[in-house]
């Protein structure tokens, strides 16, 4: 759930249990506050992972772009399925995306994706929701969890970006294994999301320079 703490005191915490994280802290500052994204606002999030699944950055907005025209402006669920299948495909989503993204629609419709509930949810709860959804993974549910619902304790081993950030920070000779890091993690309970967007920023910073 989302967090009582202040970022300060976030920070303060992530310090006092990895001292490899206080030269980052004090260089950037507290970790941004997390806001719940409004309920209207989760379907077409989700529908903009499925999107962005293995492509660069500007093909996939590209592509989500011609979703967002073939619904009106208005990606839901119920625009999703007035599209359909061939029409999906038709503005650059791959049959498996299309198929997933109608997946989305169909679970939202019927009741078995929860959309409205997830604010009320655990992160266990929301975690099974959403990866029942076909085409969306784990990791995708966690960045969901993390972004658009602001929970603070999401820890996201298989990330790539996670794992280098962590990797540099501590300057480790080779990357963390998804296990390692996975088990590194336990020590932050609580303010786990935090700590991956500090790994993040490490990756930021070293591209910066």
């Amino acid at each position: 759930m989302p967090s009582s703490l202040t970022p300060q005191e976030i920070s303060s915490i992530i310090a006092t249990r990895d001292p490899a994280f206080r030269k980052l802290i004090k260089q950037i500052g507290p970790a941004p506050v997390r806001r719940s994204a409004p309920v209207a606002q989760r379907f077409p999030t989700l529908a903009r992972a499925i999107t962005g699944q293995l492509l660069a950055t500007k093909a996939a907005a590209t592509i989500h772009q011609r979703v967002i025209d073939l619904c009106n402006g208005t990606v839901d669920a119920q625009s999703i399925t007035i599209a359909g299948h061939a029409q999906l495909r038709g503005v650059g989503l791959s049959n498996a995306k299309a198929a997933a993204m109608l997946d989305l629609a169909a679970r939202t419709i019927d009741g078995r994706i929860r959309l409205a509930q997830h604010g009320k949810m655990n992160d266990h709860q929301v975690l099974s929701d959403v990866v029942a959804v076909r085409g969306i993974g784990p990791w995708t549910a966690q960045m969901y969890l993390m972004h658009t619902l602001a929970r603070h304790d999401v820890w996201p081993p298989g990330d790539f970006g996670v794992r280098n950030g962590w990797s540099q920070l501590h300057e480790l000779d080779e990357i963390i294994s998804e296990a390692d890091l996975r088990r590194a993690g336990d020590v932050f309970a609580g303010v786990r999301s935090d700590v991956a967007w500090y790994c993040w920023e490490v990756i930021h910073l070293a591209r910066a320079q």
